[in-house]
Parts: structure tokens; sequence; C-alpha cells
């Protein structure tokens, strides 16, 4: 196999993680553990485990106040996303979610310094075009979420815009700090947001542990373990506009595995405007041409 093989597949491992993860979440709500409860425990696994191996990645915090807000940001990622693919639409809670371009260009400009370009206000509107058309129901004249499961992967896809801006503001800064943010993240709002919805009556209490969705949440841990594994094994080994173009296979794997299983219904609409969105986020992960002597973007 070429040197870009191994990477190349270990990306499409986190992406089917990512993919396909709707379908245990959804078991564990079944078997009585909410989504964000199921979310905090995951992450606390992996974060015990981190600190096993890694106990001085706190150190790291006290000297970068960003850190927090990465923590902050990758917690409502999962927030936002864990939440959505549990209880909408997995299809149509994909494509909102992954509605980066957009806010990758609303986010750099303030925190990286990078104007906007015409390609990206271009890109910027294919995506919010998308978004519209996917928006869009008979009976409503403008195109709004419908639902708590739209709010929420709008919200999330918008967290993880700024983890990704985050992670490369960041990126003089260790690994182990960078990812303990993220499990931490990860875990603490989770929780948090999990206590904050029983106090108002719209999340239940957190059930008394039992075999049965314990089974579920270890494996769903080590999947997500395996699969930060293979991200951080392919995405230092490939370029930047390679990888974000991989990774755009979750989506082909949540739109495949939750059809198969209904839990999303592919409508016109949907195919339109999921087309428009996923032609905007492709656009912005293919490198663009640079003028000659122009400093380079990665």
């Amino acid at each position: 196999m070429g040197s870009a093989t191994w990477p190349a597949l270990a990306l499409l491992v986190n992406a089917f993680v990512w993919g396909v993860s709707w379908w245990p979440f959804r078991q564990l709500q079944a078997l009585g553990l909410h989504p964000l409860w199921a979310t905090a425990l995951v992450y606390l696994v992996s974060l015990v485990l981190l600190l096993a191996f890694r106990p001085a990645a706190w150190r790291g915090f006290g000297k970068q106040p960003l850190l927090w807000c990465l923590m902050a940001a990758a917690g409502l990622t999962n927030v936002g996303f864990n939440w959505a693919v549990t209880v909408g639409d997995v299809v149509r809670v994909v494509l909102l979610f992954y509605l980066m371009p957009a806010w990758t260009v609303l986010l750099a400009w303030p925190i990286l310094g990078e104007r906007p370009t015409l390609p990206s206000l271009a890109r910027l509107a294919l995506a919010m075009l998308g978004v519209a058309i996917v928006l869009n129901t008979a009976g409503s004249f403008w195109p709004v979420p419908e639902s708590a499961a739209d709010w929420l992967a709008l919200m999330g896809g918008f967290c993880f815009s700024l983890t990704n801006i985050l992670l490369r503001k960041l990126r003089h800064v260790a690994a182990a700090p960078r990812i303990l943010a993220m499990f931490a993240g990860g875990a603490g709002l989770a929780a948090s947001t999990a206590m904050l919805g029983l106090a108002l009556g719209i999340v239940p209490a957190l059930p008394v542990p039992q075999f049965s969705w314990a089974a579920v949440g270890v494996a769903l841990s080590l999947g997500f373990l395996a699969g930060n594994m293979a991200l951080q094994y392919g995405a230092s080994r490939m370029s930047a506009h390679a990888a974000a173009l991989i990774m755009l296979s979750e989506v082909v794997f949540a739109s495949l595995s939750s059809v198969a299983l209904g839990a999303a219904q592919m409508s016109a609409r949907t195919w339109v405007g999921g087309a428009l969105i996923l032609a905007a986020a492709a656009w912005s992960a293919w490198p663009e041409k640079q003028a000659p002597g122009a400093p380079s973007a990665e």
C-alpha cells in the first residue's frame, strides 16, 4: 500500500465511528440512558485513560487560557450533535451539522485574522442556500429550524467550526493539553447540561447502572477512543485539505445507516439541499491556488 493509504483508512475509521454513533446513542436512550448522560460517561472514560498516561496534561491550562475556550467549544459540539442525532432525523441533523464552511467564514476573521475572500463568500452563499432548501417546508414561508434537533445540530456545527479554529490557534500547544481540553469539555459540558435539563424537567435522572446499557456505553467509549486515535494518526500524516475531504464520508456513513435502519427520510428537498451543503464543504476542503510568493495558510 502507498504511504497515504493507511492514514486515509484511519480517517475513514474515524468518520465511520462518528457516522454510525447515532445508533448506540439511540440504543442507550431506549435502555433509559439519556444521550447527555451517555456523552458524559463516554468522555469520562476517555478522560480517565488520558490522565492515567499523561497526568501532567493539566499544567498547560494555566499558561493557555484559550484551552478553556476549546473545552467549552468541544463540549457544546458533543452536546449538540449527540443529542440531535438521538432525537431527530439523522440525515437532516448531519447535513445541518456540516454547515461548517459558513461558520468558518464568520469566525476565522475575528479569531485568526483571516479576511473572507470572494471564494469563501461564495461557499458561504452556497451552504446557506442548501440549508434554506433543507429547512424549507410546504407550510412555512421562512426556512427556519422546526425542531429542537435542528437547533441542536446548528449549534453543534457552529461549535465544531469554532473548535477547529481554536485548534489552529493553539497549534503551538502540545497535543496532550488540547486532547484533555476536548475530553474534559465532552464530559463536563454534557454532565452540566444534563443536570440543568434535570432541574428543568426535560432530562431524566441518571439511571441505576445496569449491565445492559453499561456494556453498550463501554463499547461506545472504546469506539470513540479508537476513532480519536485514528484521527490523530491520519490527520498528522495527510494534508488538511485531503483530510477534510475524506472526513466528509461521515455524511455517507450516517445517511446509509440511518436510511437502512429507518431513522431518516430522504426527500427530494433533502437531496438537493444536502448536495449544496456538501458541495460547499468539499469546495472549502479543496486547496486554493496561491499567488506566487504568497505565504501558505497551513
